[in-house]
């Protein structure tokens, strides 16, 4: 019976539908003229909805593409200076640029923030990946034409973004800097954002190589992200690198000091040591970070990159065997050995202004990227110090990161001695040194072309410190130090200490006592120097070592 119910009730509902659809047909007592409009109104107003949706995109984008606006981009070329986005298309590959956050907008509604000539799509930076000569690439380039480039929350957010994803995929990031430091306006969150950027550049320390380009200025807490980096480059005359500017130095020092004095390129290239080189202009610096891109890999999974190579690994160099010459106190330039030996003759030098005193830069062997680190006689007969102790520890223990062979040539009389170096730490900055190379996993060649003596024998990579390969030419002189001291000291207050020099010399001061004790492997012909080492990397491409589990380890800083 109830169901019964259910279905009466269920026919009565249906009946009642069928009538109210007969009202709107034409003679069914409502106009059908004015019904029509009304069915067709709605697929109309999606229409023209979907338009203005449409249009706003494109108006944004275009807005996005010129930043700050026309005068300001004027002003920045005026200063010689590219923009954002140019910089982006010269770095990296044509057509090869993805973009993200495009419509991402400040959130600061202080101080007249929220006012809509005040809000830029994207913000004050462009942040995306592309290509560089075909190789997967992170980049973010701040806009100074915006807010002078000042970093915001969002501005922040989109560079941790590519960041994080960087790190996800495991491929460099690349930055261009170019921003007057943190809004103001944003007070805490401003400093939030440079944070969080900061947490990031320690996260993938070591795990994808991170390289700066400062192209404007950089002030206050945003230095510590370059700082933070693998590689930090400069403009010369157009970037700045400093924690407090001129002004405020006036004020605390009562120091007259200008921009460029204080951190332009030449201060952070040369003395500092904040910067490994410094490029002409814009042009000139993004053309040579392509170029020093290719000697990377993409991450610390990777191995260092092969190209083709023209140049053959069984090359002599005739040279090699004249360019040490006879006295052993006379110069020579250590950078003839380096690009006689290597592909090409190209040399990618790091540093080059700062501690002349080491030498130290990307090259190729048979078209493999190698880490080349050598002594300099030409300055402070190649003596270790201070500074170019801790510039090549850093240069090693990167290459020793990302799977890069280090080949390493000798001529060092030791540490360089005097009150300022033993004040200044010698001892704790000389021990990072010895800790990078005896640290290190990566195929380890050395090549002693001259002096070996003392402490810093050990340091340059000698086979105590697990040295794979280790060559002596004719002219090494592997000893605790130079005959004459030596002498002086062992036949002190004695006559005829001339035929005790001379005695000493037949003994130590060659590469024998080395080489019979097997801490050289072979005594070689200088000019085979090339061919002996594009062979041992062969050999040790296949090499598999590993140090003992630990949290980290704790290098004298």
């Amino acid at each position: 019976m109830a169901a019964l119910t259910a279905v009466r009730s269920s026919s009565r509902l249906l009946t009642g539908f069928n009538a109210a659809y007969r009202s709107l047909i034409p003679g069914s007592g409502l106009p059908w003229a004015s019904v029509r409009p009304r069915l067709q109104l709605q697929p109309r107003w999606y229409a023209v909805s979907h338009l203005s949706v449409q249009e706003r995109i494109e108006n944004k984008r275009k807005a996005a593409l010129v930043g700050g606006g026309q005068k300001r981009i004027e002003a920045q070329h005026k200063r010689g200076k590219l923009t954002a986005r140019e910089r982006v298309e010269l770095l990296l590959d044509s057509g090869t640029f993805v973009e993200y956050d495009t419509f991402v907008e400040h959130r600061c509604s202080d101080f007249g923030m929220e006012a809509d000539q005040n809000k830029f799509p994207g913000d004050s930076v462009v942040t995306g990946q592309g290509r560089i000569n075909g190789r997967l690439v992170y980049v973010f380039s701040q806009d100074f034409t915006v807010f002078g480039g000042s970093l915001s929350g969002a501005h922040a957010q989109k560079i941790c973004k590519i960041m994080d994803q960087a790190l996800l995929v495991g491929a460099p990031v690349i930055g261009l800097n170019d921003s007057g430091g943190a809004r103001i306006q944003e007070g805490v969150e401003s400093l939030a954002g440079y944070a969080d950027i900061f947490l990031r550049n320690v996260m993938a320390s070591g795990v994808v190589p991170q390289i700066s380009l400062i192209m404007g200025p950089c002030a206050g807490g945003a230095v510590y992200s370059p700082a933070l980096t693998d590689f930090t480059f400069m403009v010369k005359d157009t970037s700045y690198l400093f924690i407090t500017g001129p002004d405020v130095v006036k004020s605390v020092t009562n120091e007259d000091v200008t921009q460029e004095e204080l951190g332009g390129a030449k201060t952070h290239t040369a003395v500092s040591g904040v910067a490994h080189r410094a490029f002409e202009n814009d042009i000139d610096a993004l053309l040579n970070l392509r170029e020093f891109f290719n000697f990377l890999p993409l991450s610390n999974k990777d191995s260092a990159p092969v190209i083709e190579c023209q140049d053959p690994s069984e090359r002599l160099v005739p040279g090699l065997d004249t360019i040490v010459p006879f006295e052993n106190t006379k110069a020579y330039d250590m950078l003839d050995i380096v690009r006689g030996i290597v592909d090409e003759r190209e040399f990618f030098e790091i540093m080059p202004n700062y501690a002349k005193n080491i030498v130290v830069g990307f090259a190729r062997m048979n078209g493999r990227t190698v880490g080349i680190v050598g002594n300099q006689p030409k300055v402070a007969s190649g003596c270790l110090d201070i500074n170019s102790s801790v510039k090549g520890a850093r240069f090693v223990r990167f290459c020793d990161a990302f799977n890069i062979p280090i080949i390493t040539f000798v001529d060092v009389p030791g540490f360089l001695p005097g009150t300022a170096q033993e004040y200044g730490g010698i001892i704790r900055h000389g021990a990072k040194l010895l800790f990078a190379f005896a640290e290190a996993t990566v195929p380890k060649i050395t090549v002693i072309t001259r002096k070996a003596y003392g402490g810093a024998y050990d340091v340059m990579s000698s086979k105590h410190l697990r040295g794979d390969v280790n060559y002596a030419w004719p002219s090494a002189e592997v000893a605790v130090m130079g005959a004459k001291g030596a002498v002086q000291i062992i036949f002190r207050g004695k006559e005829n200490q001339a035929e005790a020099e001379a005695e000493y010399v037949e003994k130590f001061a060659n590469p024998f006592p080395a080489a019979v004790r097997g801490f050289v492997d072979d005594i070689i012909q200088p000019s085979t120097t090339r061919m002996r080492i594009c062979r041992d990397l062969e050999v040790l491409a296949s090499k598999q070592q590993k140090n003992p589990w630990k949290k980290h380890a704790n290098i004298p800083l």
